[in-house]
């Protein structure tokens, strides 16, 4: 295992995010650490199945290509997004995914969110999504911003569901979507 890719940034005391979330108290957050990197490297080379399935390689080429391409993004998150949370989301004790935040002034990005396919369309998406919201509005942030892939309908039509809109740049592979709370009325 790559030593790079065991490395999180230094973990916020106590961290904000570690009550169980409200719209799915099944489910909770915490922080991510070296003991987790094995579950986030095998939640990554999931997510990329289906993608490398009519590559004609072998599956140890396959996982392989994977793993680097999971430490190559854990470097760039942790360097780009070192103030950052590193998050597991938890259902029980057993981890279900990964929620990467970062913030900037008036803004809250995700910068990932890969669920396990076992819970993905059973609401934790939502529930995640409300919570960051709220979180939002609670700090009175200006934006909850992210980028989603521009092949991925379905999580595109998750974040419109929840009031993301497209905004700013579009890139060959993304589109950047940014919810905003609604002002208080005078």
């Amino acid at each position: 295992m790559d030593g790079h890719a065991t490395c999180f940034p230094p973990r916020r005391q106590p961290s904000r995010w570690a009550a169980p979330l409200r719209d799915a108290p099944a489910f909770a957050l915490r922080d991510a650490g070296p003991d987790d990197v094995r579950y986030l490297r095998d939640l990554y080379a999931a997510s990329r199945a289906e993608e490398l399935a009519p590559i004609p390689w072998p599956a140890a080429a396959k996982r392989s290509f994977c793993d680097s391409q999971f430490d190559l993004q854990h470097r760039h998150y942790v360097a780009q997004f070192a103030t950052g949370d590193f998050l597991v989301v938890l259902h029980g004790d057993a981890a279900v995914g990964r929620l990467y935040l970062h913030e900037s002034p008036g803004e809250l990005r995700i910068v990932d969110i890969l669920l396990d396919e076992t819970v993905r369309g059973k609401g934790v998406g939502s529930a995640l999504l409300r919570r960051l919201q709220q979180e939002v509005r609670e700090r009175q942030l200006a934006t909850l911003a992210l980028q989603v892939l521009v092949t991925n309908q379905a999580a595109r039509r998750l974040y419109e569901r929840h009031g993301f809109m497209l905004e700013g740049d579009e890139t060959a592979m993304h589109l950047e979507m940014r919810w905003r709370p609604p002002r208080p009325s005078s």
